[in-house]
């Protein structure tokens, strides 16, 4: 700018700040106190920050994340409607505000129905997992027999829900589905199943009982749209009778085992009469095989004799028998010289005598065999 001009507006410039009056008519400026100016040493680099200082505790408070454990899985609602696809285990991030991730859980639970119920577990089943224990106990389910009798039973039932369908049944039933799913079918079930039998027959058919009663749980838990449950055991634990109904079993039971106690006593005794029958048959066959010994014995001597007399009568020729006349006629020719008045028998048909006897000694009698 040239130097004039510089001159110029400086001296109007001066003139107008030291008249020290209106001047040209115009009012004076107000002079601005002095003091800190809040936006001094303001710059980009702070306006960054305080940014990002926004951002991350809009985050916070918003939370536009969920992490999803195992055992878990997460729906997501868009505007109010559940999305299909359930979220698996892991870390997703959703629109906060617009979007809603609820997390349910899809483990194993158990329902107890026991007579003896002590902290009963009232809240919804798929609410977090917090110290929970996944396990509720309610009241015994009532029955009637096929006579009318009123029956308690004591059943316990595993289940789950199924992770693929879980946006599908809670947009159906509600976190509640337990209470519109299984416990209504359990109870159905047992009571169906217990009013065919009498109330003295349940304890010996227990086995059958539990049998039909999981049978028929499975049916209509699978029979559901979309099978929202995984049905894992069910365990048929005691059968409640009335009183009434205890005491004729026991007496009945009393009477089986008496019964049962007599038999064996009779089967008992049955078997000391044959075993008595047995030893004395065994005495009677060993008397029968000893007496055949002695006939056996008696038959081999008396056939060994005459097998010896026969060989002996083989031996004896003429000559023989006629050398023993000879020989017995010179002995009681001996005996004829001593005794003179001695008797002579002679046996038939020969005329060797066999026998003599001395008639002076009566008391003295002598015999002699051929």
């Amino acid at each position: 700018m040239p130097a004039d001009l510089n001159d110029y507006f400086s001296k109007r410039k001066g003139n107008n700040s030291g008249d020290g009056g209106n001047g040209g008519g115009k009012p004076p400026r107000k002079v601005r106190p002095e003091g800190p100016n809040p936006f001094d040493g303001f710059t980009k680099k702070t306006g960054l920050l305080y940014l990002l200082i926004g951002l991350v505790a809009l985050f916070i408070i918003a939370k536009p994340f969920v992490v999803i454990n195992s055992g878990e899985v997460g729906i997501k609602a868009t505007a109010g409607k559940y999305d299909a696809t359930p979220l698996r285990p892991g870390f997703h991030i959703f629109l906060p505000f617009i979007q809603q991730v609820m997390v349910v859980d899809t483990k194993v639970r158990s329902i107890n129905y026991t007579s003896k119920v002590g902290d009963d577990i009232s809240r919804p089943s798929n609410y977090r997992m917090g110290g929970a224990t996944g396990v509720r106990n309610t009241s015994s389910i009532s029955a009637l027999d096929k006579r009318g009798l009123l029956i308690s039973i004591d059943i316990t039932v595993q289940y789950s829900l199924k992770p693929e369908s879980a946006p599908q049944t809670i947009a159906t039933y509600g976190y509640s589905w337990e209470e519109k799913i299984v416990n209504p079918i359990v109870r159905d079930v047992v009571r169906s199943v217990i009013g065919q039998y009498k109330a003295e027959d349940l304890p010996v058919k227990r086995n059958e009982i539990a049998s039909q009663i999981k049978l028929g749980i499975e049916t209509q838990v699978n029979s559901k749209n979309g099978q929202p449950v995984n049905l894992a055991t069910v365990n048929l634990r005691e059968i409640i009778l009335p009183k009434k109904i205890v005491e004729q079993i026991e007496r009945v039971q009393i009477a089986k085992q008496e019964g049962d106690r007599v038999k064996l006593e009779v089967e008992r005794a049955k078997q000391e009469a044959e075993k008595r029958a047995a030893l004395a048959q065994g005495e009677a066959d060993a008397r029968k095989i000893n007496a055949q010994g002695i006939a056996d014995s008696i038959k081999i001597e008396a056939d060994a004799k005459a097998y010896a007399n026969t060989e002996i009568a083989k031996s004896l020729t003429p000559d023989i028998l006629t050398l023993k006349q000879i020989e017995v006629q010179g002995k009681f020719n001996d005996a004829l010289r001593v005794n003179k008045d001695a008797k002579i028998f002679l046996t038939p048909g020969g005329a060797v005598p066999s026998i003599w006897i001395d008639a002076k000694d009566k008391a003295k009698t002598t015999s002699m065999s051929q």
